[in-house]
């Protein structure tokens, strides 16, 4: 006779190893469609002038800290560069290696996650307080979508901020790397400007811009469903509900800023 005790006890291994997963898919599903009726949207009528609050919002006021994280990312960076050039006499090179190492990479990257933890977390918070308090019911009462409304252009105004605050963040970090290699350790500012501008071609410009851009979709699609479905969550309810939406959108959102960062380079590269 079959052993009907062990069957059971593979069937209940193999039903806790899929389950996790199924619920993965389900979510990521649900995201998707999320994401895409969101972005069907951006092209109603009406949403210039929301749009354009939200980049003010997003791109405008994220600025500053943008400005000064870049500031001190490219003098940490002519620092350390500096002394580990020196040691193979290739001192000469600093300037291309800030500048690559900007614009490829720590620009895009530390922008998304800026921006995530000024922006990205007021959006899940706005949002998932208005569905507690029962304001996005209202809404669809009154024949209004809110995705139209309260995603979109956020969305839109990710993907036209992302960018701008990228370039600022790498132009910032190239006066940063200035500021430690040339002024206070005496490179040649000649050669430090002749290395930046020679070695940064179109393709590592295109390539910040591309992962910039992946980078908005990421934050205000996962900031938005988080404060959006935040009634809808197991572990709580209310305004804890609306803390444990706005952590969750943060950490999954900067996870994903990562991952994303490494398949994007390996499909550039």
């Amino acid at each position: 006779m079959p052993d009907t005790t062990s069957s059971a006890s593979a069937f209940n291994f193999l039903e806790k190893i899929g389950a996790p997963f199924l619920h993965l898919i389900r979510s990521l599903g649900r995201v998707a469609f999320f994401l895409a009726r969101a972005l069907v949207k951006i092209f109603a009528k009406k949403q210039l002038q929301s749009i354009a609050q939200h980049v003010y919002y997003i791109g405008a006021r994220s600025a500053p800290i943008v400005m000064l994280v870049g500031l001190f990312t490219g003098m940490v960076l002519g620092l350390q560069l500096f002394h580990t050039l020196v040691r193979f006499g290739s001192a000469g090179v600093l300037g291309s290696a800030v500048g690559l190492t900007l614009v490829r990479e720590l620009g895009p990257v530390l922008t998304a996650i800026m921006i995530t933890a000024r922006a990205g977390s007021a959006m899940s918070t706005e949002i998932g307080i208005q569905r507690i308090t029962e304001q996005i019911d209202a809404l669809q009462t009154m024949g209004v979508d809110p995705l139209r409304y309260l995603v979109s252009p956020r969305i839109a105004a990710a993907v036209i901020s992302f960018p701008i605050l990228t370039a600022l963040f790498d132009l910032i970090g190239f006066l940063g790397g200035f500021l430690t290699g040339v002024v206070l350790l005496g490179l040649d500012a000649g050669t430090y400007f002749y290395r930046l501008q020679s070695s940064i071609l179109f393709e590592d410009i295109n390539g910040g811009f591309v992962k910039s851009l992946v980078f908005a979709i990421i934050v205000t699609t996962v900031c938005c469903y988080n404060g959006f479905y935040t009634h809808l969550r197991k572990d709580s309810f209310g305004a804890k509900a609306v803390g444990l939406a706005t952590t969750s959108a943060v950490v999954i959102s900067c996870v994903l800023i990562l991952i994303s960062d490494y398949v994007v380079t390996s499909i550039l590269l």
